[in-house]
């Protein structure tokens, strides 16, 4: 179908919802927005789709995502009933729509005979990661935009090691999508079917506590937190899924002087206190550093909506005058970097033939740091 023929679909055939059908309608005579929502069927790869919310096929929506759903579990589906059975786990952050399309993927697989595993709430990728390994899922699915303005929302396909899935995978994944005739044909199961059909499984605390665990056992020097145990540290989320598990994990460690940005504490899709949810932006860490002020803090720790993504910044004095600086992901992940290797090779617990990966965008400094580590 052309622009127009996929417009008048979308916006009369009763396959769609009330809600879609009027908000098409109500652009009936802007031909230049009919067409940005239409022209193409938003992009599916590697990263899974991500895009503007709204009614179209170039648009985020519960139809595309069910679409998308539909060609992974045809996917899931070729490679056999162990995969089937051991299913996808979700999850989702803080934007809008955020729930309700992970609970049409959920939705859509368990119509396919494929066992779901759903996040009771909003929890951040590293956990969805996680938790794929934690049940020995087969796949992930996680709905978000990450760092994007709050108009975006996404969808993210994980594979059983709980990376996101690779370009093979992704590839066939897509020919299934590509391969949906009529998306009329896709018919989700209620969420009662769903549950009767034994194929849909929430999970929450157990995984909450086993990931803090995991994290828990990956200090390095734990006598250096307690040293530290008193210092002032501010934390913002950013409105996104970061609240509970980085508080979480920093009571476990003994950090007991956490202060929360409280304007930036709880979910909300609008994101409304900064520009972009980018904690790199330095902008957006401006109320937590204003917090850092009042309360004598040392550290300013920021996560974005899906909490994937951190950024910091520490007192220091500048000619003369007391002030808080950011560092850039470069700059911290080579601090870490040193850390890690310098506590290891010091302890005497660093493997022979340890190996360091590091990404084409990432700073090159990591070689020479590795090669003085040796």
């Amino acid at each position: 179908m052309n622009v127009e023929e996929l417009y008048k679909f979308w916006s009369e055939d009763p396959y769609f919802d009330e809600a879609t059908r009027a908000e098409l309608l109500a652009i009936k005579d802007d031909k230049k927005e009919i067409e940005e929502r239409f022209y193409r069927d938003l992009e599916f790869g590697t990263a899974g789709l991500r895009g503007v919310l709204g009614a179209g096929t170039n648009r985020m929506n519960m139809y595309v995502v069910s679409k998308a759903t539909y060609g992974l579990g045809k996917f899931i589906v070729s490679e056999g009933e162990d995969a089937m059975k051991r299913g996808v786990v979700i999850s989702y952050d803080s934007r809008h729509f955020s729930p309700e399309f992970a609970e049409i993927t959920a939705r859509t697989l368990t119509s396919m005979g494929i066992r779901v595993f759903l996040s009771d709430e909003l929890r951040p990728v590293p956990m969805l990661s996680y938790s794929v390994r934690w049940h020995k899922a087969f796949a992930g699915v996680m709905i978000t935009a990450s760092h994007n303005p709050s108009k975006y929302n996404g969808y993210k396909v994980y594979g059983e090691d709980g990376g996101q899935v690779p370009p093979e995978a992704a590839s066939k994944i897509l020919s299934f999508i590509e391969g949906i005739e009529d998306i009329r044909t896709i018919h989700p199961d209620t969420l009662e079917d769903a549950k009767a059909k034994g194929l849909l499984t929430y999970w929450g605390e157990e995984v909450d506590e086993a990931y803090t665990d995991m994290l828990d056992k990956l200090v390095i020097d734990r006598q250096a937190i307690l040293n530290q145990k008193d210092m002032s540290i501010v934390y913002t989320p950013l409105h996104g899924s970061g609240n509970k598990p980085v508080r979480r994990i920093l009571k476990k460690i003994g950090l007991e002087n956490v202060h929360i940005v409280p304007e930036q504490e709880l979910p909300d899709g609008d994101f409304p206190t900064v520009e972009v949810p980018n904690p790199e932006n330095p902008a957006a860490l401006s109320m937590a550093i204003e917090l850092a002020k009042k309360v004598d803090a040392d550290l300013v720790i920021g996560t974005d909506p899906d909490s994937d993504r951190i950024g910091i910044a520490v007192r220091t004095t500048v000619d003369g005058k007391e002030t808080y600086v950011p560092f850039t992901g470069n700059q911290v992940g080579l601090m870490l970097l040193d850390y890690i290797l310098d506590s290891k090779k010091s302890a005497g617990t660093l493997p022979e033939g340890s190996f360091a990966v590091t990404t084409i965008v990432s700073s090159k400094l990591a070689g020479a740091i590795c090669k003085y580590y040796g």
